[in-house]
């Protein structure tokens, strides 16, 4: 490799492409990473999951969500929260991730560079500066981890104040007393939801007759229960016809006929790849209609074997934490390192209000194909940390095998759903039993007693196994009586 610049050029700086680089830098490699910004971290730490989760947890802080059913609708922490107040904490955690991450680089001799990177030749790159300065770097290893950006359809009026993408409604002047939400994905639902609870109208618009189709429906009917419940307009079924800027208001006409008006209009219709400038066609590679980057899911190559993508620009799970072991496994790869496999069950979590997470297969998956399964089912209103917390809500579903007594997924709805879901996976990669959480004992009162509120569920309802019949012993022969002389 001492023909080249580096070792590994990363572009882009997001989850994926931060972890490849420190992972290289601990091989002790020359890596760089090159990231168009002049603040490294990528669209995680500035516009996707780090400000997006920021925001909900300052919403729900702020506007005594988690004491209303104590205190009531009416209860506030502050009386009048201003777009200024969510951005308060918003700064301070981007700095503090910022900081961080610097600081990682620069203690693993990670070398960066700020500006746009385009591919020239098969192992060079050539990097333009917003200063108008041009250099070229060669390497004999790269991995491209440049993410996604907004999809901004023609037919979308975005003026970045009243319509807006994802990116957008972070920079909110004030807070609008009515929204709509269109597209029911993954960042649609937790915008919809968070602002829900600050007691914004929200009208949720989803062109498809179902949403989250990837999530357990059972989980899904109970998810929609509740944000209707909470005042979100769940409109499914019907597309967008026509989207009006009408200065001080924005109108929406569906296909159905109906209208929708709201102070601000936010579009969560999808993500595209952030691939377009990197003249991939220099070196072969193509994208798909997404300009998405097609990958090996084991080693991350692209078909120009020394090329390597990671991340959000591969598609899904589109997830920081999957994006982050993706990076690793990469790096170690293209370094020629032995590395540990990723494990193949990881948790999903959507930062809604409420949360839900997943790990492992859905009902839905089980049926598909044809897998025997028995399924334990916790209302967190049945702990006591649950009506200590005042929950009205929350649900915990796993699902067991018939056969081998293995769990096959867990599913849960409701305040801590992101931070449960690891018991799950543990039990799931270590391929553990229903017997696990019968036989264990979890700290009472939590949320987490819910896996054994669940885990007996599904026992009782389970074949018992060989070893536990009763099993009674055979009635002794009567003894005759002797009958004396």
């Amino acid at each position: 490799m001492s023909d080249y610049d580096y070792d590994l050029i990363i572009i882009g700086s997001g989850p994926s492409g931060r972890s490849a680089a420190i992972q290289a830098g601990k091989l002790k490699r020359r890596v760089l990473v090159i990231d168009r910004k002049d603040r490294f971290g990528g669209v995680s730490v500035h516009t996707g999951t780090i400000p997006s989760k920021t925001l909900r947890e300052t919403v729900l802080n702020l506007s005594g969500w988690r004491e209303r059913s104590f205190y009531g609708r009416s209860y506030r922490v502050k009386d009048q929260i201003r777009a200024e107040d969510l951005k308060a904490r918003l700064h301070m955690t981007l700095d503090h991730e910022v900081d961080v991450l610097e600081h990682q680089f620069n203690r693993n001799h990670v070398e960066t560079m700020n500006g746009l990177a385009k591919f020239v030749g098969p192992h060079e790159v050539e990097v333009a500066t917003d200063a108008g300065e041009t250099t070229r770097l060669t390497a004999a290893k790269f991995l491209i981890a440049t993410g996604t950006k907004t999809y901004r359809p023609d037919y979308v009026p975005f003026n970045g104040k009243t319509v807006v993408d994802g990116d957008d409604f972070l920079e909110m002047a004030e807070i609008p007393r009515s929204l709509v939400v269109i597209g029911a994905g993954v960042i649609g639902v937790e915008y919809a939801t968070m602002f829900s609870a600050l007691d914004v109208r929200v009208t949720l618009i989803e062109p498809r007759e179902t949403f989250l189709d990837f999530i357990d429906s059972r989980l899904i009917h109970d998810f929609t229960h509740q944000i209707r419940e909470n005042g979100v307009d769940l409109r499914l079924g019907s597309a967008v016809e026509k989207i009006e800027d009408a200065g001080d208001h924005v109108e929406v006409t569906l296909e159905n006929g109906r209208h929708v008006r709201a102070e601000m209009l936010l579009f969560a219709a999808g993500r595209m790849g952030a691939t377009s400038a990197l003249n991939l066609d220099s070196v072969g590679l193509e994208t798909d209609h997404r300009n998405r980057i097609k990958v090996d899911r084991k080693t991350y190559q692209t078909s120009v074997l020394h090329i390597y993508a990671t991340g959000d620009v591969i598609g899904h799970p589109s997830l920081a934490s999957t994006s982050l072991q993706q990076g690793r496994v990469a790096a170690c790869h293209a370094l020629d390192t032995p590395t540990l496999p990723e494990s193949p069950w990881y948790p999903y979590g959507i930062y809604s209000v409420p949360e839900i997470s997943t790990c492992g297969m859905s009902e839905e998956e089980l049926q598909e194909r044809g897998i025997p399964y028995e399924v334990g089912v916790a209302r967190f209103r049945e702990t006591s940390r649950g009506h200590i917390m005042g929950l009205e809500h929350g649900m915990l579903k796993m699902l067991f095998s018939l056969k081998t007594r293995r769990v096959l997924g867990v599913q849960i709805v409701g305040e801590g759903a992101t931070e449960l879901i690891h018991i799950a996976q543990a039990v799931l990669n270590l391929k553990g039993t229903v017997d696990y959480f019968v036989q264990n004992t979890f700290n009472y009162p939590t949320l987490a007693e819910a896996y054994k509120i669940a885990g007996l569920d599904a026992f009782n309802r389970m074949p018992i196994p060989e070893e536990f019949k009763v099993r009674k012993k055979p009635a002794e022969p009567a003894k005759k009586e002797v009958k004396k002389a």
